[in-house]
């Protein structure tokens, strides 16, 4: 890492380790810690990034400019720039600095792995209080990197409802709901493992050709062929097919808007902001 070049001075959120103490040291490691990627660099120092919704990386040639109000920051290597943008007016993306793992703990939500749980591991910490699966998936101090395209699917996938609370689920139904969510997490993680081998990954999106209900608002469901709906509330949208998920019933009443307000946050922000206590 020879020099980080700001464009933003609202990205950094931390002031120790000082910025300019990452330069010249190598990477040596990748994580992710929920929805965030975590570089490792000699001394274990950390830098965290949080892309939110619109952040993007891109592979640029070395010393690449910092023009526009989309480019927020630059990683310069020996062969090349690792340019950070975000697109919109609302910049939301963040970059952290940490030192060991108490650091990387330190802006960890604690949400689970599900690749490293079981059954009635996952049950129990979805059970932990009485949401509607749409939040309870998403909650990043209950399961640890799943955002809104990947519920949407996961859902499908089990064939349950988005509004369906946690507590009300029967035992076939956590069985149906633990399979889909590994199936579909790891179905996609190939997916685009294989896309990416062609090159940096530039077009980066939710919405990605083949899923079965996320961003398939009107279109016919792969299964049944009934048009795909949509909740919105706030910053949120759920995709769901009626048919599938919920035995016909279309979710846009006003009672399920309170729900909505009730259960989930407002914003992706305040969503993101949560932390397990």
């Amino acid at each position: 890492m020879e020099r980080i070049r700001l464009a933003s001075p609202f990205l950094l959120r931390t002031a120790q380790p000082p910025l300019a103490s990452v330069e010249g040291r190598v990477v040596r490691a990748l994580r992710r810690i929920g929805k965030r990627i975590a570089i490792g660099l000699d001394g274990d120092v950390w830098l965290v990034l949080h892309l939110m919704i619109a952040g993007r990386l891109h592979w640029r040639p070395l010393g690449a400019k910092l023009d526009g109000r989309r480019n927020l920051a630059a990683f310069d290597f020996p062969n090349g720039s690792l340019v950070l943008t975000e697109a919109g007016t609302k910049h939301r993306a963040s970059l952290h600095i940490v030192s060991g793992e108490d650091g990387l703990r330190s802006i960890d939500p604690g949400g689970i792995e599900v690749f490293t749980t079981d059954l009635a591991g996952f049950r129990d910490v979805l059970t932990a209080e009485n949401r509607t699966l749409k939040r309870a998936l998403t909650d990043p101090r209950l399961l640890s990197g799943i955002g809104n395209a990947y519920s949407d699917e996961i859902l499908h996938a089990a064939q349950l409802s988005p509004i369906t609370l946690t507590h009300k689920l029967k035992s076939e139904e956590w069985e149906k709901l633990f399979a889909a969510t590994r199936h579909t997490l790891e179905f996609w993680t190939n997916r685009l493992r294989d896309e990416a081998k062609a090159g940096f990954p530039e077009k980066v999106t939710a919405f990605r050709k083949g899923m079965a209900v996320h961003g398939r608002y009107g279109e016919p469901c792969p299964r049944c062929a009934d048009k795909i709906l949509r909740i919105r509330y706030a910053d949120n949208e759920t995709n769901y097919c009626a048919r599938c998920q919920t035995g016909g019933k279309v979710l846009a009443d006003r009672s399920l808007s309170r729900l909505l307000g009730s259960d989930w946050p407002r914003t992706m922000d305040e969503l993101e902001a949560l932390k397990r206590r």
